[in-house]
């Protein structure tokens, strides 16, 4: 059998757009299914009779097994390659999703968001990886933008068809038909997608053994634990775990917020959700335009990444000021922006990982990044349920910590990665 020949990132360009449009809709798909509880969540507090702190229990049961599951995930993307592995991936968060409507106790929900965790944590690795593979340097700011832009697509769907369907058919009903949707696009990734053996760009080349300019295969897996020895993988880590749980924390308590402190229900949740997320969406491609735009004009990597990470963290500290924002729309508004600069802080940390090292390591570098932001999203669901419980439901002290955990971010990233330094030591 002939082996297909290596393609290089320019070559079929409407092709390499075909799969960040699939990337995209899986992105999508993968934050129905995981919000789906966020926005039942009232409703189910008041049919099983949840406390803040049950809720917590059952939220950061899918976060810590996701977190784990980024490890294992990254590890074995590198190994097995994109295709395979996001299609397994698929196969068993959509069955987990599916699950949830068979779900009659606290416990039960928490194996079946445990289950839905570990599939959905291939799903940034895999991307990440797949960019890596199919785009040149230049543009993966701007892909990875559009990819993580499906974030806030299915932010954006999901409170509108959830409602609908609970409204009329039933909760269990809501995580049927979501969770249905996975297969659908299962048979356009097997149909489409192909695993790219190409080695990168001359112009872009690295001087790194076993690097994308080196010829080494892409299949050529790196010690994990040796992963752990070098700054960069450290910066990414900071990134990640400072960032991540505040985007948990809109995704799984904003509706429970809103419901709160402006009594917004089910059936009004729609609109202010939708805001949200339609302004993060911007934020998205807008950072990752921002960064790739930039490095066209001949700025460097570390120049342009952190120009636009450090314009990000900015715009995220008036956050803190959401809980005394005295009406909806004015919470709303500030919570979108703080939304929308997370996700253009997002589509450059994940490209930090393909900046600094080589194919080989992208996906279990990226998996460690997303164990680290997962386990802080752990940590900051389990305190958010006790702060509240402790006092009330006062998110003051939630909201000052989500304005200022970037700038401490990108300081860290700074001092750990002054110059963003590719790797030299991987081979």
């Amino acid at each position: 059998m002939t082996a297909t020949p290596p393609i290089r990132p320019s070559a079929h360009p409407p092709y390499r757009w075909t799969i960040c449009a699939l990337l995209f809709v899986v992105t999508t798909i993968n934050y129905m299914d995981r919000q789906v509880l966020s926005i039942l969540a009232p409703t189910l507090q008041l049919e099983l009779h949840w406390s803040e702190s049950q809720y917590a229990s059952v939220v950061y049961s899918f976060t810590l097994v996701y977190a784990f599951g980024f490890l294992i995930a990254g590890r074995w993307l590198d190994r097995v390659g994109v295709r395979r592995g996001f299609a397994t991936a698929v196969v068993v968060w959509s069955l987990a999703a599916i699950g949830h409507a068979l779900a009659r106790t606290t416990a039960a929900f928490s194996v079946a968001r445990g289950f839905l965790g570990l599939g959905e944590s291939a799903n940034f690795p895999g991307a990440i990886k797949s960019v890596g593979e199919w785009f040149p340097r230049e543009e993966r700011a701007l892909a990875t933008g559009i990819f993580n832009a499906g974030t806030n697509t299915g932010a954006i769907l999901t409170p509108l068809i959830v409602p609908l369907i609970a409204l009329n058919w039933g909760w269990r009903w809501a995580f049927v038909v979501t969770g249905s949707l996975g297969f659908l696009w299962l048979f356009l990734w097997l149909a489409l997608y192909r695993d790219n053996t190409l080695k990168s760009e001359p112009s872009e080349s690295l001087p790194l053994k076993g690097s994308a300019s080196s010829g080494a295969p892409l299949g050529v897996s790196n010690p994990w634990l040796r992963l752990l020895t070098f700054r960069q993988t450290w910066a990414i880590v900071a990134g990640k775990f400072l960032a991540d749980p505040i985007w948990w924390f809109y995704l799984y308590w904003l509706p429970k917020f809103l419901d709160r402190t402006y009594g917004i229900k089910l059936a009004q949740v729609a609109l202010p959700l939708i805001t949200v997320y339609l302004i993060a969406d911007v934020g998205s491609i807008g950072g990752g335009w921002l960064s790739s735009t930039l490095l066209k004009r001949g700025w460097t990597v570390n120049r342009a990444r952190k120009t636009a990470m450090l314009l990000m963290a900015l715009a995220i500290v008036p956050t803190a000021l959401a809980p005394r924002a005295g009406s909806l729309w004015t919470a709303v508004l500030i919570v979108s922006l703080a939304a929308a600069a997370h996700q253009g802080w997002s589509a450059n940390v994940y490209t930090l990982a393909s900046d600094m090292f080589p194919p080989s390591a992208v996906a279990s570098v990226s998996g460690i990044g997303g164990f680290a932001g997962a386990m802080g999203g752990v940590l900051f669901q389990w305190l958010t349920g006790r702060i509240l419980d402790a006092t009330g439901g006062n998110y003051a002290s939630i909201f000052a910590v989500c304005g200022f955990a970037y700038v401490t971010a990108w300081t860290i990233i700074h001092v750990l990665a002054p110059r963003l330094e590719p790797v030299k030591e991987l081979s």
